[in-house]
């Protein structure tokens, strides 16, 4: 019944988790859930309350353009400005996108033919790797090792395969190791990209969400990115609007036509009010994001101090909202012993790509009380 695309589609991790967690919910359980990166938090008032007026606009109520609205795009450009220290122009720079998993799962259809190579991180965000295959082409999986700070090694990358690569996707701050890039694995990105004629898609969704002092290196600040990259940032993590779907794609104007043909042959665009909601997000004061990540960092140090009190070695992540955890045995055994056992939910590694395996992910999306509640559950485990 299905095309074959279809039926070599994994079945997709957060859904399954969802199951599992609403059964759990169903039996009775007190479940604590730190699984999905969804936040807790809601979305600041001047946000809303920018929604609440657009949306009684009648002007709003109509089809939106498939590129965005320019004032939008022009508020992506002055925030990429005062963020990255990057000019961008938002005319031909800048494209809205209904949240940024759209742009990754839309762009290998503009840029892969059947067979074509893409250069996919594991483990990474699956859609990634679904994108690629439901534009026909072969994902080439770059492993993420501890012993190589979960970074691509770009040498252990066969020349056949790079020969036949069209694009690379990167995520720095990652998803699901929380690790971090140096400008000096960009720059030699850049190289390689150069050297091999591949795109570069850079998944920037948690470039602020940072501690201890950290900033994240945009990919575009690196000499020659531009000729070959795009960025993707979304506004669902930055400013709790995960449900609104809202993001952008910023760099080279060619990969972004590109997608923005794609898009024009597929959907509408972002409702404007929401576009609304975000130029209020990204012109107006910052202190919604600095106080979240406060707030981040407090949980992130109350699970990271419980973890080591229970014998487990896990570092601080210097971003993101994840904190990825090394466990014996397989992880998918190991979070459904959590979840039956403690009716804690957490992520299993693997779901994430092979390389995953032997590691969960946590996100901190609970209160530091139920976080430090799920380590209480975990200790009368006797977890090491």
């Amino acid at each position: 019944m299905y095309a074959d695309r279809i039926n070599s589609l994994p079945p997709y991790l957060f859904a399954t988790i969802d199951r599992a967690r609403q059964d759990a919910i169903k039996k009775g359980v007190d479940v604590i859930n730190l699984s999905i990166g969804d936040p807790d938090m809601p979305t600041p008032p001047h946000i809303v309350e920018a929604m609440r007026r657009s949306v009684g606009d009648p002007a709003r109520h109509r089809y939106p353009s498939y590129e965005g609205m320019l004032s939008f795009r022009t508020a992506a450009a002055k925030w990429y400005k005062k963020t990255m220290k990057i000019d961008i122009d938002p005319e031909s720079e800048v494209l809205t996108l209904i949240g940024s998993k759209e742009g990754i799962a839309h762009i290998p259809l503009a840029f892969l033919n059947p067979g074509d190579v893409s250069l996919v991180p594991d483990p990474g965000y699956p859609v990634y790797n679904i994108g690629s295959i439901l534009a026909d082409g072969k994902p080439f999986k770059m492993p993420l090792l501890a012993e190589n700070d979960f970074l691509p090694d770009l040498d252990a990358i066969p020349k056949d395969v790079a020969n036949k690569a069209k694009i690379m996707f990167l995520n720095y701050p990652n998803n699901p190791t929380s690790a971090t890039a140096t400008t000096k694995f960009f720059e030699e990105v850049v190289d390689f990209a150069h050297e091999n004629d591949i795109l570069v898609i850079h998944d920037n969704a948690y470039s602020e969400m940072t501690y201890d002092g950290y900033k994240a290196p945009s990919f575009l600040s690196t000499s020659g990115a531009m000729d070959i990259g795009i960025e993707m940032h979304s506004l669902s993590k930055t400013y709790n609007m995960t449900g609104w779907r809202l993001g952008f794609a910023v760099g080279n104007k060619d990969i972004l036509a590109g997608l923005g043909k794609v898009k024009t042959n597929v959907d509408s665009g972002a409702f404007e009010a929401v576009q609304d909601a975000g130029i209020a997000a990204l012109s107006g004061s910052q202190d919604c994001v600095r106080d979240m990540n406060l707030i981040y960092k407090e949980r992130r140090d109350a699970l990271i101090t419980g973890l080591n009190e229970l014998g487990m070695d896990v570092k601080p992540p210097k971003a993101t909202f994840y904190v990825w955890v090394k466990v014996k045995g397989k992880s998918l055994d190991f979070t459904k012993m959590l979840l039956e056992k403690s009716g804690i939910v957490a992520t299993p590694g693997v779901g994430f790509g092979e390389y995953g395996e032997g590691y969960i992910r946590f996100a901190l999306t609970q209160s530091v009380e139920r976080i430090n509640e799920a380590v209480g559950r975990m200790r009368k485990l006797r977890i090491e």
